[in-house]
């Protein structure tokens, strides 16, 4: 029996080459028609975006201002857009071509397709070179001419250290509200932010509200005006006052005042300072929350005490009463001057609210308010009753408990602008001194840690490992009790760092 093959498609012939071909609406195959239509026609194949070299960021005519990183989607919109031939045609597909990243040349493949005959579609791809020029944006024109600033906030807090400030930079840097200002400066009691637009002194008003109890006033300066359209330029300055009630402050409340936040003790501590100031009475453990509005309609609540009239107290004997608040618990607290360790017999019962920090033999750190010389008319005004004769604030640890940590971790900072700020050798001490008592606060409270960013530093580890070296052992053997605090490695965070001499080598 003969074997009869399937039948086979039909072929024809094309009409300009003569190869055989599937039927098709045309009549030809498809180089013919590619050679006869070219449905890439009216697009260009070469064009120019502009590129700021300050902020890197590209220009979308026609006077907006991108951020976009290299192969990210919104670069492959905005040089899309840049093709005006694409109306005409269906987009299939588009994508980068890789291309050096130092040659200022970018590269998209694209897939495109028409009807060209009846019927008859044709699909074409092909590549779109775009030259990256450099172009200065509008903003940072005015960074670089002088005095071209459009609106100022300045921030002051009116306390002799630095402590607020390093915590408000460290939120700054987490919340990246920094990302808007083209300059900051340090000056004396403060910083200075400068914006290129007014709504943006606005927005960091409004977050530094947000974070700690601040008040802000306004003024405007008038710069130039046209009369013939009615316009005016003008410079707008935000004054921000924080309050001047810091963390570990001894703060005396009026009577009146006092009653109306819960009928507290007129001397307490501030434990925390966030959006709200919160008070503690330190031999109740009843708390309160004081807000800018309330502080800032009377201004009454005053600081009387602050951490530079801390002194060192011996701690003899604990006896706890049962009351608990949080992490506090209320005890009676026999302590010592710790001058007057061996020399005599003076020593004194305080009520505090470190019943459960505090042990036999640690070092606590309070105010002497009998050795005091407190100038406030709302503390004199006090009954003799209502003033103890020493408060204790918190917890101390010795300078050689501390070196046995190895302090492994860092913070990130602020670009900042010393201006025609030049401090002295003695500012600069304080300043570091200053920093170190913020680090240590940063040890010691987990919940000031939540709101920061800390960093893994392990070459400063290694540094304090090395300084520690062969007098480590003596430092074990000379301490004894608990550790100094330290910040657990869980909470510290990755931090990625891009050397340009590593990208050369890659480069290369």
């Amino acid at each position: 029996m003969e074997y009869i093959p399937e039948s086979r498609q039909q072929l024809i012939l094309c009409c300009e080459c003569g190869t055989a071909i599937p039927p098709n609406p045309a009549n030809m195959c498809v180089n013919c028609v590619r050679s006869i239509v070219d449905i890439t026609e009216g697009i260009p194949k070469q064009a120019t975006v502009h590129w700021c070299k300050n902020c890197e960021r590209y220009l979308q005519p026609p006077a907006t201002w991108l951020a976009c990183d290299l192969e990210s989607r919104e670069l492959l919109a905005l040089c899309l857009k840049k093709l005006r031939g694409l109306v005409k045609v269906r987009l299939i597909d588009a994508g980068f071509v890789w291309t050096e990243p130092h040659s200022r040349r970018i590269k998209i493949k694209l897939t495109i397709q028409k009807e060209v005959f009846a019927a008859t579609i044709l699909q074409q791809a092909f590549e779109v070179e775009y030259v990256v020029a450099s172009m200065m944006c509008p903003d940072c024109t005015k960074v670089m001419a002088q005095n071209m600033w459009k609106a100022m906030v300045q921030v002051r807090q009116k306390v002799d250290h630095q402590r607020t400030f390093f915590y408000l930079e460290q939120l700054i840097l987490k919340h990246n509200a920094h990302q808007d200002t083209i300059n900051i400066k340090e000056v004396k009691g403060g910083l200075d932010f400068h914006f290129a637009q007014r709504s943006h002194a606005i927005k960091m008003c409004d977050f530094l509200a947000s974070m700690v109890p601040t008040r802000a006033k306004t003024s405007e300066q008038l710069i130039s005006s046209d009369i013939h359209n009615g316009t005016s330029n003008y410079k707008f300055t935000y004054s921000v006052e924080i309050i001047p009630i810091c963390r570990d402050d001894l703060v005396v409340v009026p009577k009146k005042t006092a009653n109306s936040l819960g009928q507290i003790a007129p001397l307490t501590l501030c434990t925390r300072v966030g959006n709200v100031l919160h008070l503690i009475d330190f031999r109740t453990l009843q708390t309160t929350s004081v807000t800018g509005f309330a502080y800032w309609r009377s201004e009454d609540i005053t600081p009387v005490c602050s951490m530079r009239d801390l002194k060192e107290f011996y701690v003899l004997d604990v006896e706890l009463l049962g009351p608990r608040h949080g992490r506090y618990a209320l005890a009676d607290i026999t302590v010592q001057r710790m001058a007057d360790v061996g020399r005599n017999d003076c020593e004194f019962i305080v009520r505090s609210h470190l019943g459960n920090l505090l042990a036999y033999g640690d070092s606590v750190l309070g105010y002497d308010l009998d050795s005091a010389n407190i100038n406030n008319a709302n503390f004199e005004a006090l009954r003799h009753e209502d003033v103890p004769s020493i408060v204790l604030v918190k917890k101390s640890y010795s300078e050689r408990r501390r070196k046995r940590k190895n302090r492994n971790w860092r913070l990130k900072t602020l670009d900042k602008d010393d201006g025609e700020l030049a401090p002295k050798k003695q500012d600069k001490e304080k300043l570091e001194a200053d920093f170190e008592t913020f680090l240590r606060d940063l040890e010691e409270d987990p919940e000031l840690r939540q709101n920061i960013n800390l960093y893994k530093d392990a070459e400063a580890a290694q540094r304090a490992r090395s300084a520690i070296g062969d007098n480590d052992d003596d430092m074990a053997d000379s301490d004894d009790g608990e550790d100094a605090p330290e910040v657990p490695l869980e909470e510290l965070l990755e931090d990625l760092k891009i050397d340009d001499e590593d990208d050369e080598e890659m480069d290369m």
